[in-house]
């Protein structure tokens, strides 16, 4: 098994019709996604390379049974796409638009937390891959192999470096899921981790955190309370310096909250390993798959 994206998935993607969109919605269908449709208005009727497009997301599900939404629009258009694609019904959404206005996140977060039938991933994420099943994003899948490890990361780049570290010392990944590190994300290490726990395939977890905000501390209480797998962490920024934003607009420490040390305190305490570099979180990873 994986999570939120599979064999099952039928993707259609929002901005297919762009030159990013379709680029990326192409490359994910070389590796085996099953890309049912795009959704450009007024572009109904249109193709792209044998991928038809749609008007609106209504169409795509009615037309081409889509349940599966990639967000691939300039941020001015993207709270309308993924509210579109929630009102079709479709369950998962991965938007991997970066930019989109604060206040535009948060008005999402606050209709779609009415659904819980529909699982947000992003934005500003690399989007969401299960090896050899279905890759729905920009992660570069040829660093990944199918295993029983499961990935979560606000960074995209350490995310990588961390699964194909794993892949050369001969382990794979059930799923690996970019959550991305704006101020208010889709969903959060919790929502992941908790799915991660459920998946009969996923033997070990590896969380990547950073610094700023409570996400981590969060996930350090969830994990103590629900969480019987071994968790391996990672919190990138430790030596970024207070009050300065450093790369994702969520990386930001505040006088003594979003620390990375505490971070690391409170996942230590509740027996997370966490690896001061992300070689080391592979390794620790490895060593404890090899019991």
């Amino acid at each position: 098994m994986s999570i939120l994206v599979g064999e099952d998935t039928r993707l259609a993607v929002s901005g297919l019709t762009g030159r990013e969109g379709s680029y990326h919605a192409i490359n994910n269908r070389r590796y085996g996604t099953n890309v049912v449709a795009g959704v450009t208005p007024g572009k109904g009727a249109q193709d792209v390379e044998g991928v038809p497009v749609f008007n609106t997301f209504r169409e795509a599900v009615a037309a081409a049974d889509a349940n599966t939404a990639m967000i691939f629009v300039p941020p001015r258009f993207a709270a309308d796409s993924i509210l579109e694609a929630e009102d079709a019904g479709i369950a998962t959404i991965i938007a991997i638009t970066e930019g989109i206005p604060a206040h535009d996140e948060l008005m999402v977060f606050n209709v779609l937390k009415r659904n819980p039938d529909v699982r947000l991933v992003g934005p500003n994420c690399p989007g969401v891959l299960s090896p050899g099943k279905a890759n729905v994003g920009i992660i570069p899948a040829a660093f990944f192999k199918p295993g029983n490890v499961g990935v979560v990361s606000r960074s995209g780049t350490l995310t990588y470096q961390i699964g194909n570290e794993l892949a050369q010392s001969g382990f794979g990944n059930s799923t690996i899921v970019g959550i991305g590190g704006d101020p208010v994300p889709g969903s959060s290490f919790v929502d992941i981790i908790a799915l991660f726990e459920a998946d009969p395939e996923t033997e070990l977890i590896v969380m990547s955190g950073e610094i700023g905000g409570s996400a981590e501390e969060e996930a350090a209480t969830f994990i103590a309370e629900h969480v019987s797998k071994p968790v391996v962490g990672y919190i990138a920024g430790l030596t970024a310096p207070p009050g300065r934003t450093m790369g994702h607009a969520g990386a930001i420490v505040s006088g003594s909250s979003g620390g990375g040390q505490a971070k690391i305190d409170a996942l230590e305490a509740v027996g997370v390993r966490v690896g001061r570099t992300p070689t080391q979180v592979a390794a620790i990873a490895v060593e404890i798959l090899r019991g």
